[in-house]
């Protein structure tokens, strides 16, 4: 009679027999049946994989809808995958690590030199440097870009940073308030640029002394004193290329976005978001040098702006030397004669 171990040996050769014999016949019956499964879907008239792809591509003849008007037939746009591997990859990563850096950037350079200071010692004598309208126009386009840098920032990275600190309940309703803040704040700082560029033009338009100016970088490294007129090179640059370039470019763009019912359709409105998100992160990144210089950066510039608009004569003789010139030599709003003018500007590039 045979031995237990011996039935085991047995019981063991007999199932691995059965296991190589029906192995292979259960991988043909399997293949068989999702060929004839992929057959049956083909050929069945209720299959709808085939008018999915027509909707996709837009070719379905027979894709019909109630509604008119623009893009109302399509029903499924690919672009959009396309606008939300942008929004969420290039322009959130590149865009936050541009806010962070210039942000690290001035921290460091304050850290090493400090707030610039007056060299010499006040008189006591003030000149009208900003008058009331100046200020009024100035602090509304100031906090309303505050308002819309601040709900921006929470709209394009909130749910990166802020979404794993706050919650959903919490980051819910910080979002909802940032994004209506963001679309009845916007129209009223399209506005406001236009005020800002009819107001500040004409002390803006680029000077020969500017190219001294720019040589020197304004002293801001090396301590030098660099003449330029009511308003520097630098701010200048802010005024052309922030205030009104990109100024105009995130309120355009803002509108398609903020008035969906003028027949623009998705694909314009995504294109229109990646252009708004990239020029308001720029837009962000150079205000914080602007905002930097007009607070803590130089002493006095932002006494003159919060005030009565009035700085020190030797304030305006230090930073804005040209102007000051003008303005002791009774030019009719700044501008004094052009003999007095070239004089001013001679005087400055000798130094």
């Amino acid at each position: 009679m045979p031995s237990y171990s011996d039935m085991r040996v047995l019981f063991r050769l007999v199932l691995l027999s059965c296991v190589m014999l029906f192995t292979p016949l259960a991988w043909s019956a399997d293949s068989g049946g999702a060929k004839e499964q992929v057959q049956r879907q083909q050929d069945q008239p209720l299959n709808n994989a085939p008018v999915w792809t027509d909707v996709r591509r837009g070719d379905n003849p027979y894709q019909t809808t109630q509604v008119r008007g623009v893009e109302t037939s399509v029903l499924v746009q690919p672009e959009g995958e396309t606008w939300r591997q942008i929004r969420n990859g290039p322009v959130t990563i590149y865009g936050g690590w541009l806010v962070l850096l210039v942000a690290a950037a001035i921290g460091l350079f304050y850290w090493r030199k400090g707030a610039i200071k007056l060299h010499g010692t006040p008189t006591g004598r003030t000149l009208q440097r900003f008058s009331p309208w100046d200020r009024l126009v100035h602090w509304a386009t100031a906090i309303s870009f505050v308002i819309l840098a601040l709900s921006g920032l929470v709209i394009l990275f909130g749910k990166y940073v802020l979404l794993p600190l706050f919650g959903y309940t919490l980051f819910s309703w910080l979002a909802i308030l940032s994004k209506n803040l963001h679309n009845f704040v916007g129209p009223l700082f399209a506005v406001c640029t236009v005020l800002m560029f009819i107001t500040f033009v004409r002390h803006n338009l680029p000077r020969l002394y500017d190219l001294h100016w720019f040589a020197k970088a304004g002293g801001l490294f090396t301590g030098e004193h660099v003449s330029s007129g009511k308003f520097n090179a630098g701010e200048k640059s802010w005024f052309w290329f922030g205030v009104t370039l990109l100024g105009i470019i995130v309120s355009v763009t803002g509108f398609i976005l903020d008035f969906p019912n003028f027949a623009q359709g998705r694909a314009v409105m995504q294109q229109a978001n990646v252009i708004h998100a990239v020029a308001a992160v720029l837009f962000i990144a150079i205000s914080l040098g602007h905002i930097y210089l007009g607070t803590i950066g130089v002493e006095g510039a932002y006494e003159a702006m919060r005030n009565d608009g009035m700085v020190d004569e030797t304030w305006a003789k230090e930073h804005h030397e040209y102007w000051y010139v003008e303005v002791k030599r009774g030019g009719v709003g700044g501008r004094p004669p052009s003999a007095a003018r070239a004089s001013a500007m001679k005087e400055g590039w000798k130094q």
